[in-house]
């Protein structure tokens, strides 16, 4: 059975900002109901509602129909699914389209999608008449866990992914656990990875439930709610406390800087690696170095390896279909990521399942000799 979470309503997640408070609304059938919880939230906004072709396909009518019964006004557009999308083009043409749809700063804008699009609109949403309200409505695992909570917005640059952006919190998350019935199951695995990151980085007792409970997540059964909801506590706990990332948020970016360089080393081809899978490989990455640094033993190295092949999560580069770059550009693409401070390289690592930590000043020799050792693997 699954454990409840202690300080909190069954299916309502609170991020603690002060006035910028807002609900992460969690469970089976959200979506029916989701016009009547904007409007709670935004009585008379008008919306524009942002949504990639292949989630209107199959969640658009009911999300806009919910928006009809509460009376909420609204206008949608659509966006080429895909990590191409969070690029400055369709920034452009976002902000355009939502000025020219006369909406008003009191307005607001929706995410109906993944992280793609919520990342992409809530940065529009950040910069259109500087700044309007925001609502997101995760259709993926990963964006239900991650992406959506905390207000991190942004797009793709040529030197690295999310460089561009803004902080711009949601006024409300409503996240729909019936809707990942319509994943893939490589999709769900991906999302796995970031719900698994929250055991591994900051609560062993939640990596030893999702070791027991793992099938009953992918099976959509109340394990899967319980899953959704403590990890979006986790996090927002952790923006409660630091918003900017100026400290301890640094550790949700747990294995996210070997990641992130794997997804700019494979230039975002999906077909290769999505986020969640270079998450995976980071994570493993970011164990073995812990051990190469004499922070963790073997044991747990091998602990984490099993639990992420045991559902399906790659753990190596070398199971990223085709020719990768050489240890240099991987180098090259670290020292742009958003963690380096002065120069000096800045890793998650950790002491063991639990308990990660942030590291300044990590020396490149290191990393460089660590990662050419796995690159020849």
């Amino acid at each position: 059975m699954a454990r409840a979470l202690m300080g909190r309503d069954d299916n309502r997640v609170r991020v603690d900002l002060d006035t910028r408070s807002y609900d992460i609304r969690i469970g089976r059938g959200v979506i029916e109901g989701a016009g009547a919880e904007i409007a709670a939230v935004l009585p008379g906004a008008r919306l524009a509602v942002v949504v990639d072709e292949t989630v209107a396909s199959l969640h658009l009518n009911v999300f806009a129909e919910s928006l009809k019964a509460a009376g909420l006004d609204h206008t949608v557009i659509m966006v080429p699914a895909g990590e191409s999308t969070k690029c400055f083009s369709q920034f452009e043409r976002l902000c355009d389209e939502v000025l020219a749809a006369r909406l008003e700063r009191g307005d607001a804008i929706v995410a109906l999608g993944g992280g793609v699009v919520g990342d992409l609109t809530g940065y529009v949403a950040a910069s259109v008449r500087r700044g309007m309200a925001f609502v997101q409505v995760p259709t993926s695992l990963l964006a239900q866990v991650d992406s959506s909570v905390g207000g991190k917005t942004g797009i793709n640059s040529r030197h690295g992914k999310n460089l561009i952006g803004a902080f711009h919190q949601p006024a409300l998350v409503l996240a729909d656990t019936a809707v990942l019935d319509t994943l893939s199951p490589r999709e769900f695995r991906a999302g796995y990875a970031e719900v698994a990151k929250y055991g591994l980085l900051g609560d062993a007792d939640f990596f030893a439930w999702l070791e027991e409970n793992w099938q009953a997540v992918f099976a959509g059964g109340p394990e899967r709610d319980e899953a959704v909801a403590r990890s979006c506590q986790a996090k927002a706990d952790v923006v409660a406390a630091d918003e900017l990332e100026s400290g301890r948020r640094a550790l949700l970016n747990f294995g996210h800087t070997f990641g992130h360089a794997l997804e700019s080393a494979v230039s975002y081809e999906t077909e290769r690696l999505v986020h969640g899978e270079g998450v995976s490989i980071g994570m493993m990455l970011a164990h073995e170095f812990s051990e190469r640094l004499g922070l963790i033993d073997a044991d747990t190295v091998a602990r984490v390896h099993k639990h992420l092949t045991d559902v399906g999560l790659p753990v190596t580069v070398q199971a990223i279909p085709g020719q990768l770059p050489p240890v240099d550009t991987f180098m090259d693409i670290i020292a742009q990521d958003k963690k380096v401070s002065r120069g000096a390289l800045t890793f998650i690592l950790t002491r063991g399942i639990g308990e990660a930590f942030v590291e300044k000043g990590v020396d490149p020799a290191v990393v460089s000799e660590f990662l050419k050792e796995k690159l020849d693997a």
